[in-house]
């Protein structure tokens, strides 16, 4: 039989608690749910009034994943939801905006993914990303390389810069933006793309070109785009064991020398934020959002 938990007045069934999830670390689907409950207070401002695409891996990570974007059948009616443009036409996407939202869609088990923008601005960012991802051999140590130099040239245009793991092998920078065109924030990206190319060959590949990325830090900015999405801060990922796309500090990206060194998994953080709290806390006031250059990158 389900079991049916109240949530904030709302009544969700939790199917399968005892699942193994993560076969490697024997990690089930309740403590995926324990985690998600017990990281909702950081958790939830990253998602609010962000229209989510779910990566669902129901039978753990070596099972099927796919990318669910449109409302589920059978989402609950008390499931906000947001109308969505796209080029076929619009469509409507689930908002998570509380705990009940929440914990209902961590039950299907998920990875978040959000857009740059919010429901009520399409297409307009409040946030620049970069995507780091090392090609084998490379691995961390060289994206906090490829980092450190990025924040450098986006420090030199006025922007404050954030970091967290992606979850998986590399890393996300994060920048606050004043709302921007997609468009526009997605171009400034590839020049800052291109300009670290430039300047660090051995290091870095702007291009998505598999033959081009051995060794190297792919530099992806194409996750600006409007139609594109990013694991958001704090999603479990669906990897052999329980990693989190966890915030990070400059010193210990400053101080990576082993790979191991910037993973982190659901059992890490409850410690981490004691010590640190929400480091991408900044993102969600604007106080720091700036606007993009009238010009390209220097």
């Amino acid at each position: 039989m389900t079991p049916i938990t109240e949530v904030e007045g709302r009544r969700i069934s939790l199917s399968n608690l005892d699942k193994v999830i993560y076969p490697a670390s024997g990690f089930t689907k309740g403590e995926v749910l324990h985690y998600y409950a017990s990281t909702a207070d950081v958790l939830l401002p990253h998602l609010v009034d962000r229209p989510l695409s779910f990566l669902r891996y129901p039978d753990g990570p070596d099972g099927q994943r796919f990318f669910t974007k449109n409302v589920l059948p059978g989402t609950p009616e008390w499931v906000r939801t947001a109308e969505v443009p796209r080029s076929e036409g619009p469509t409507r996407q689930i908002l998570v905006q509380d705990l009940p939202s929440l914990m209902w869609s961590a039950n299907l088990v998920t990875e978040f993914h959000t857009p740059q923008w919010r429901a009520d601005a399409p297409a307009r960012a409040d946030r620049l990303v970069l995507d780091l991802d090392p090609g084998p051999p490379a691995t961390v140590v060289e994206c906090c390389r490829a980092a450190l130099w990025l924040r450098e040239r986006l420090t030199a245009d006025g922007f404050h810069v954030y970091a967290k793991t992606s979850g998986s092998k590399g890393l996300h920078l994060l920048v606050p933006l004043e709302p921007t065109p997609s468009e526009r924030v997605s171009a400034y990206a590839k020049t800052l793309a291109v300009q670290a190319e430039q300047e660090m060959p051995a290091l870095v590949v702007h291009r998505m070109t598999r033959s081009l990325r051995p060794g190297k830090v792919f530099v992806d900015f194409s996750q600006n785009a409007a139609a594109k999405t990013t694991a958001a801060p704090y999603t479990l990922r669906a990897r052999p064991e329980p990693t989190v796309s966890a915030p990070v500090t400059w010193a210990e990206i400053e101080a990576c020398e082993e790979p191991e060194q910037l993973v982190f998994t659901a059992d890490d953080m409850a410690p981490r934020l004691r010590d640190h709290g929400d480091l991408l806390g900044p993102l969600l006031t604007g106080d720091e959002a700036r606007p993009l250059p009238v010009k390209a990158p220097r």
